[in-house]
């Protein structure tokens, strides 16, 4: 049927303005109007009485850059969410470029994250993963960043060396490449090695790659004790690299940080703001992150490879050597064993079937457990065991904090899910973002009105990606919409090991068609690969 016309919901645009009772008409992948009691003889008729109707949710932050090669059920706890439009290459971390000599390294490094990669699934180039996204059924939309992090281990592996000269015109000619290929922007992982070892000069010239064309999103190098140097530090970058700047997932950790530090780094950015900077931040609706277990390693007990990591690890040396580390102070490096403590820090992911009985477990409770005198013990024995793949979530944050940066105009939501391990230890946000931030901040807080709540999840961040097309309700717009009932719209996730997805979206279209319906996924492939620059 060429027309699908939504009668009598409760329009909320995306706009952030009041909400309205009307009708939507669509004509194939678009909408063609919005106005009370609209009458189309041929028109298939959805009845959206008492029910809210918004643009698809668009997640510029999930780390699912493989998903839609190795997992056949992608898309449903997507799709449940309400998400019709996602972002992959985030926090610098990517599967591409991959060069054979650093291959399998990066694959290692990357599994926690975004999942096991086959050894036979390679992207050397950008022209490569674009080509493979073309050519997948894809239930979402999906865009994607050059990764720096993985362009710097691509050109020197895991080192602590800055680039050369030679090697840095190289970084900049992966960024140039991407974005040829449709690239919507850059991403930092200065938290992460080898970027951890950049300094301010070298992150700047490679940013600065991105020209007019893209964005820099960016994981800062620490946000704890060194919260508000660190967003300093991005936002010098930025600005001297002449680039539109999103800090992502902005927050505060560590105990002593709370209630304090954030309103630092907001006042630092609304300088910025106020300057003229195009700066911008992104939240997940959550007290606890997600992240890998080497994350917790201080920047002296990291190797080039993870060999020689696993090998400095190894018997009472390694861990009284990581015992010492922990015990010093790092210039720049924020300390999560310390800050939070090792009863806040929680095994999410393994690889190893006789480790699964630890998932779901905080690191203080199994070390006593296990009759270790001290957790960084456990620490280095599991991370030589696992070989480094271990996921963990940080119950790191106050929620007055988290709400602090929600009610700020300028920042939107996102998921920042990672696709490591079987997903049952997961980090809830994996299943559940979109209904947590409307069912905990909107209707049982009030943290935000629902109107504001959809603008940050729908205009905003379609408006900071560029997407000319999509983010609102609006005749002209592509036809990505949901029908749902917000009270009814729930997510089962939590810590404790509960991951069952979202119930209560009741029908997502994309582009006109409808992919879920009653909760049922009914198409997995009408998702497209958006392209910067491209139609």
């Amino acid at each position: 049927m060429r027309y699908i016309l939504i009668k009598k919901g409760l329009i909320f645009d995306g706009s952030g303005d009041m909400p309205f009772q009307g009708d939507i008409l669509i004509e194939g992948e678009k909408i063609i109007e919005i106005a009370p009691d609209i009458e189309k003889e041929d028109a298939q008729v959805i009845d959206a009485s008492g029910k809210a109707v918004t643009p698809g949710f668009i997640d510029i932050h999930r780390h699912c850059d493989i998903a839609a090669f190795t997992n056949p059920r992608f898309g449903e706890i997507e799709l449940a969410q309400g998400i019709t439009t996602t972002f992959v290459g985030n926090c610098g971390l990517a599967p591409v470029p991959s060069v054979p000599s650093w291959r399998k390294e990066l694959y290692d490094y990357l599994e926690p994250v975004i999942g096991r990669l086959p050894e036979d699934m390679a992207f050397e180039t950008y022209e490569d993963y674009r080509n493979a996204l073309e050519a997948a059924d894809l239930p979402v939309n999906m865009g994607f960043f050059a990764a720096s992090d993985s362009i710097k281990v691509a050109l020197k592996g895991f080192g602590n060396k800055a680039y050369t000269e030679e090697e840095l015109i190289k970084a900049q000619e992966y960024v140039k490449s991407a974005l040829a290929q449709g690239a919507f922007g850059v991403t930092l992982g200065i938290m992460y090695q080898p970027e951890c070892y950049s300094n301010r000069e070298e992150l700047t010239a490679v940013v600065k790659a991105a020209g007019k064309v893209g964005i820099l999103c960016t994981h800062i190098r620490g946000e704890g004790d060194s919260l508000v140097e660190s967003v300093e530090e991005v936002i010098d970058v930025a600005a001297k690299a002449g680039v539109p700047l999103n800090i992502s997932h902005l927050k505060s950790t560590g105990i002593k940080n709370w209630n304090r530090k954030i309103f630092e780094a907001i006042q630092r950015i609304e300088q910025a703001r106020e300057s003229g900077q195009d700066v911008t931040a992104d939240f997940y609706p959550y007290d606890g992150g997600s992240t890998t277990l080497q994350s917790l390693l201080p920047p002296t007990i990291m190797e080039e490879s993870f060999e020689a990591l696993v090998k400095g690890l190894s018997g009472p040396e390694g861990k009284q050597r990581l015992r010492s580390e922990l015990n010093k102070v790092h210039q720049g490096w924020d300390n999560m064993s310390e800050s939070i403590g090792w009863d806040r820090i929680i095994i999410s992911s393994v690889t190893l079937e006789k480790n699964a009985f630890m998932q779901g477990q905080t690191i203080g409770a199994l070390a006593e457990k296990l009759g270790y005198e001290e957790p960084s013990g456990l620490v280095a024995d599991l991370l030589v065991e696992e070989n480094g793949k271990v996921g963990i979530i940080v119950l790191s944050m106050s929620q007055e904090d988290v709400d602090a940066v929600a009610r700020l105009p300028f920042t939107l939501l996102i998921s920042d899910s990672l696709y490591g391990g079987d997903g049952k230890n997961a980090h809830p946000r994996l299943l559940g973002t979109t209904a947590r931030f409307l069912n905990d901040f909107v209707i049982k807080r009030k943290v935000l009105s629902m109107e504001q709540a959809i603008r940050k999840m729908t205009y905003l961040p379609a408006k900071r990606m560029g997407l000319e097309d999509r983010g609102l309700l609006k005749p002209g717009y592509k036809a990505d919409v949901l029908v749902f009932q917000p009270e009814r719209f729930l997510d089962h996730a939590d810590y404790t090991g509960k991951h069952d997805p979202c119930t209560g979206m009741e029908l997502v279209l994309m582009g006109g068609k409808q992919v879920l319906t009653d909760g049922i996924l009914v198409d997995r492939a009408s998702g497209k690969l958006l392209r910067k620059g491209f139609k």
